[in-house]
């Protein structure tokens, strides 16, 4: 019996001793494992942390690469379009005394300075195109300057239709666009196919100026507009008599930058003129421009501009 005793709590301690010994394993195996999970865990917020901040760095970095630059610019100059030039006139005149938008000697004064140029009915819009400015540059011949000139258009050229744009220059801007002592071969060149974009007017230290029509009386008035900064292009303007109750009252365009207003009775000066800008819609009052006493043929000058 006591050995059979002996015997029981000798297994009993070994199964017991057993038990303990395989939890202990256990734990230890499960201790490891917690272990590697914190250390995965941990590790794994690292990787993520670096590769996030590596990708920041390279992307940074990616933004300044010069293949970008480069398309910036291509897109900086994809505003050019293909037109077709001529020139007429005197090879360094102005093209026309005045042309088909009414500025008369103007074309050839500063601050056009002959830079001018007849559009064909793309550019002259049946005069609404009056007074907007291009930038035109010719790289097709080896007398080109290939160096962008700055024109106004001020006249018509109605047959200019052999391309959907075109330019009949006055023989000074014609050869502005040639390399230096190269003006009359470029001159000699015929149709010329060059680049042109709309660029905004700048006059510097001039304000707009009316020259009022010769045909105007006290009944009806006529003006040309001429000097505007920016769109260059009128799309409306407008009268307001001497009352500050009296209306804005429209003008027509009566051919050219001349416009008019009929208003089958006496208008009662000093008139403020309102002009709104063909492109961009913006607007400018030139108040009291045209004075009591006012003259036909005369031109007086505004202390606005766009």
């Amino acid at each position: 019996m006591e050995g059979s005793s002996g015997f029981t709590r000798s297994i009993g301690w070994g199964m017991f001793n057993g038990v303990n010994h395989h939890q202990r394993q256990n734990q230890r195996t499960f201790s490891l494992i917690e272990v590697f999970v914190a250390f995965a865990l941990r590790n794994m917020f690292s990787l993520l942390t670096f590769a996030a901040t590596f990708s920041l760095l390279f992307n940074s970095c990616y933004c300044f690469y010069p293949k970008l630059l480069n398309a910036s610019l291509a897109a900086s100059e994809s505003d050019w379009s293909p037109a077709g030039a001529t020139w007429y006139g005197s090879p360094t005149g102005a093209g026309s005394d005045g042309g088909a938008c009414g500025y008369g000697g103007a074309v050839e004064q500063a601050p056009f300075s002959a830079m001018v140029s007849a559009g064909g009915p793309s550019l002259f819009k049946s005069g609404k195109g009056c007074g907007a400015c291009y930038e035109v540059q010719c790289t097709t011949n080896s007398a080109c300057s290939e160096s962008p000139v700055t024109v106004v258009i001020t006249d018509e050229c109605p047959g200019c239709v052999s391309e959907s744009v075109h330019f009949d220059l006055s023989g000074t801007a014609f050869g502005a666009m040639a390399k230096s002592g190269q003006a009359d071969q470029l001159r000699n060149a015929g149709v010329l196919q060059i680049q042109y974009r709309k660029v905004q007017c700048n006059y510097p230290g001039t304000s707009i100026a009316f020259k009022v029509d010769a045909g105007s009386n006290p009944n009806y008035f006529a003006t040309v507009v001429i000097y505007q900064n920016g769109d260059g292009d009128l799309a409306l303007v407008e009268l307001k008599q001497a009352l500050d109750s009296d209306p804005w009252l429209p003008m027509q365009q009566s051919w050219g930058a001349v416009w008019k207003l009929d208003s089958g009775s006496t208008l009662r000066p000093p008139f403020s003129i309102r002009l709104t800008s063909l492109t961009s819609g913006q607007t400018l009052v030139a108040s009291g421009v045209i004075p009591a006493g006012w003259q036909p043929g005369q031109t007086y000058t505004s202390v606005v501009n766009f």
